[in-house]
Parts: structure tokens; C-alpha cells; sequence
């Protein structure tokens, strides 16, 4: 098969080479892209009068016929023809004749899989926009049931303070809105337009970049051609953006793992969402969030190869970047399922709320807050701590938590104290201490939930 390129050679590829520079069978799924690209920039070509409107009419109609053709399955791939852009070119010359050999005036294969890419990401990015936000959407509504559900918090994964479920939750809906506002600002520079930049120096043709880029929804232009064609910043950025999520949603594993542990019972998780053990009848295995844990690994290696791809690039374009595309085209993949999980998963935990009340009157957790009654009635804060150090470790001595400590034991670490201490050694008069903004209070709870509901819209 004599190549669109074959002009300058004398001898053909050999056919391992072939197969070894060939990217069709990953990247045909750009087919769509490649086609909308296509048809703008013919739309282009006869707005400047380099195509009649009966070529714009054959051009345009033989694209949308070879687009049906593949998605019914009737279409044949041929690794010969390299990559998508050649063979989608190469079946429409086969329809329409000398007509689609037009087509790629005034523009090469660089700056054509710049503007592809950039099409597909930014479609892929608005769906995964829309994952972030029915998992936000999610958690706000378990966190809004839970808003009164006491557990403990946590640091060093010591038991350290009572704080709600509710709020817990929402630390989480924090890092996704994070994560959304990222991407938001990552589709700005995914939204710019190489087309037009041809090999790498631009084009003697009289092409209209901005008709082009209206055609295609693209914000703005690129501004110079070298950089056009070999930029994939973009990429990198949204592989950036994938191995921040991919980060929180391991983080969230790893607790749901843990907290459906025996040795927590926390929560339940649904069966669907669950495998069992070919050896222990007994077992319920958290299988979706430890894989979730780990494919973070994997799109962590997919950042760092597209890193090291660009790392040494001369400008501009080089084969390097045909790389670009299987690390791209399975992180989105991973990250949609990923979200896709949880979003599924959430709804369904059972909460076990008795076992979480009883693990936060462990560990001494109103400690702090007895600290703070001491501070309130005029004791230092570095007095008030030693003396609650001296008190915590008289329960440890006793067997016995905090609230269990008669009034005249309390007087004899300090004179302060008086019966109303009692009300703060409580678990929910801890909780509800706490009201500010960002407090774990219930009534704070709720304030949040709105506020996040709030930028959800906005966002």
C-alpha cells in the first residue's frame, strides 16, 4: 500500500518498523475528533476560497459517512496507513476522489493531533466534571444524614477528639471541590487551538485560525506555531489533576477499608461492592476501594511517563509524542471508573453508629476540652495542660475515662472545678462546643452543607 507520504522514498517500511511506528490501535478512538477537526478546517479552506462549495459539500458528507461507517463496525483499520488521521484521509480520497486529497491543505498530522487531543480531552474533561460532582453530591447527602453521628477523630490514627460523621464526610467533599476548581482551570489551557500551526513554522495559505476555532468552540488560538504543535503541557496538567483525585480517593479508601474492619465495625458496606474468600466461608473483602487504592499507583506512573516523554524534546514536534496517548487515554479511562465506584458505593454504606459512639468514649477524647474549661476559668493553657496530663493518667492508673471521675477526685488535681464540668466531658456537649464555621457541630454541619451546595452550582 503506497503510504500519503511515499513520494520521497525509494524503498517501503519494513514491516516490523511498520508495526512499531504505527499508533492506529490506540488512537482510533480520536476518530470523532479527527473527524470534527477535519470538517471545520475544510469549512475553513472554502471560506477562504481554497475549496468550492461543492468540494466543502462532498468533503463534508464522505467525513460524516466514514464516521457512520465506523461506529457501525464496517470500518477497516490498517496499521499500514499509521494512524487515524491517515486512514480516516485515505478511505475518504477511496470515496470522494482527487476532492479529499484537499483536505489536508494548509495543514499537517502535527498540528492535527495537537487540535485532536485537545477536542477529546476537553470532551472527556466535561464528563469527568460531572462524575466530581455526583460524588460531591453523594457524600453531601450521607454527610447530611450523619450530621449528628458521633465518632472519633483522629490523628496519627490515635483516638484524639469527638467529631461528627457529618463533618468527616465533608473534609472529603472539600478535597473533590478542590479537585473540581482544578480542572475547571485545567480546561482553559486544554481549550486553545494548534490547527493552523501546520508542521511547525505555520502556513503560506491565507487561513482564518479564529473562524476555524469558533467552528470548534476553542477559546482562543495558540501563539506560535513551534510551540503549538509540540506542547502537550495540557496533558501533563490533566494527569496532574488525575494523581490529585486519584490521591483523595485512596485516602478515602483506605479509611473505608479500615472502618469496615472488624476491629472498627464502623461502617458496612453493600455486598455489591464486596467479594468473598475461596478458603474463609467467613470473609467480606473491601475489594472496590483497595483497587481504587490501587489504580493510584498507576495513574501516578501514567504522570510521571508523560514527564519524562517531554523531559528532552527539542522543538518541535517529535515521534516521542505519539507516546502521549495510551497514558492519557487510561488514566481518564481508570479515573471515570474510579469515581464511577464510589459514586455507586456511597449511597449504600450502613452506618454503625452504636460502634462509633462507643469507640469515641475511648482515648480520653474530652480531654482538650476539659483544658479549655480549666483556660475558662482562668488557668493557663500550659498550667491547664499539665494538670489534665496528671488527670488522664489517674484514669489509665483507675481503669476509668474522664466523665467516670467524681467531683471531689477532679477538685483534688484542681480547685477550679466545679459540677458543671460535667456538661463538656460529654461527647455531645464536645461536639456541639464546637461551633464556628468549619466546627464539626451538627448545626455547623448543616451550615456547611449548604455552603457546598452552593458552590456546587457554582461550580
Amino acid at each position: 500500500m503506497n503510504k500519503l507520504w511515499s513520494g520521497r522514498f525509494t524503498v517501503p517500511t519494513d514491516a516490523f518498523v511498520e508495526t512499531f511506528t504505527a499508533s492506529v490501535e490506540f488512537d482510533q478512538r480520536l476518530y470523532s475528533f479527527d473527524i470534527m477537526g477535519s470538517i471545520a478546517h475544510a469549512q475553513m479552506l472554502a471560506h477562504i476560497g481554497v475549496l468550492t462549495e461543492q468540494e466543502l459539500t462532498e468533503i463534508v458528507t464522505g467525513l460524516n459517512d466514514i464516521k457512520q461507517e465506523i461506529e457501525q463496525g464496517k470500518f477497516n483499520w490498517s496499521i499500514a496507513l499509521e494512524d487515524v488521521h491517515m486512514n480516516i484521509e485515505a478511505r475518504l480520497t477511496e470515496k470522494i476522489g482527487i476532492t479529499g486529497k484537499k483536505l489536508h491543505t494548509g495543514r499537517s498530522r502535527n498540528d492535527q493531533v495537537a487540535t485532536d487531543i485537545r477536542l477529546y480531552l476537553r470532551h472527556e474533561i466535561d464528563f469527568i466534571q460531572q462524575y466530581l460532582t455526583q460524588l460531591i453530591s453523594v457524600l453531601i447527602a450521607v454527610a447530611e444524614r450523619e450530621a449528628e453521628t458521633i465518632m472519633p477523630g483522629f490523628t496519627h490514627l490515635q483516638s484524639a477528639q469527638p467529631i461528627t460523621f457529618g463533618h468527616h464526610l465533608l473534609a472529603w467533599c472539600e478535597m473533590l471541590l478542590r479537585d473540581k476548581s482544578r480542572l475547571q482551570d485545567c480546561r482553559q489551557r486544554v481549550n486553545i487551538m494548534p490547527l493552523g500551526a501546520a508542521a511547525l513554522a505555520g502556513t503560506t495559505y491565507p487561513i482564518d485560525r479564529h473562524y476555524t476555532a469558533n467552528l470548534l468552540d476553542f477559546t482562543e488560538v495558540a501563539g506560535n506555531s513551534l510551540d503549538a504543535v509540540s506542547d502537550r503541557d495540557f496533558v501533563i496538567e490533566f494527569a496532574n489533576f488525575a494523581a490529585l483525585v486519584m490521591m483523595h480517593l485512596s485516602r478515602f479508601s483506605e479509611e473505608l477499608i479500615l472502618w469496615s474492619s472488624a476491629q472498627f465495625h464502623f461502617i458496612e458496606l453493600s455486598d455489591a461492592f464486596c467479594t468473598g474468600s475461596s478458603i474463609m466461608p467467613q470473609k467480606k473483602n473491601p475489594d472496590v476501594p483497595e483497587l481504587v487504592r490501587g489504580k493510584t499507583g498507576r495513574i501516578y506512573g501514567h504522570l510521571i511517563s508523560l514527564l519524562t516523554l517531554m523531559k528532552s524534546q527539542p522543538l518541535a514536534y517529535n515521534k516521542d509524542n505519539q507516546e502521549d496517548k495510551e497514558p492519557l487515554f487510561d488514566t481518564i479511562d481508570n479515573l471515570k471508573a474510579c469515581l464511577r465506584a464510589f459514586t455507586d458505593m456511597m449511597p449504600g454504606i450502613k452506618v454503625q453508629r452504636e460502634s462509633m459512639y462507643k469507640a469515641a468514649q475511648l482515648g480520653f477524647m474530652t480531654a482538650t476540652d476539659l483544658a479549655d474549661y480549666l483556660v475558662r476559668k482562668d488557668v493557663t493553657f500550659r498550667d491547664a495542660h499539665e494538670i489534665v496530663g496528671k488527670t488522664v493518667r489517674h484514669c489509665i492508673e483507675s481503669n476509668c475515662q474522664l466523665e467516670d471521675l467524681k467531683l471531689e477526685i477532679l477538685q483534688t488535681f484542681s480547685a477550679v472545678i466545679e459540677k458543671d464540668v460535667y456538661k463538656i466531658l460529654t461527647l455531645e456537649g464536645s461536639v456541639n462546643a464546637r461551633c464556628h464555621v468549619g466546627g464539626t457541630a451538627p448545626s455547623q454541619v448543616r451550615i456547611a452543607i449548604k455552603r457546598l451546595r452552593e458552590q456546587l452550582e457554582i461550580l
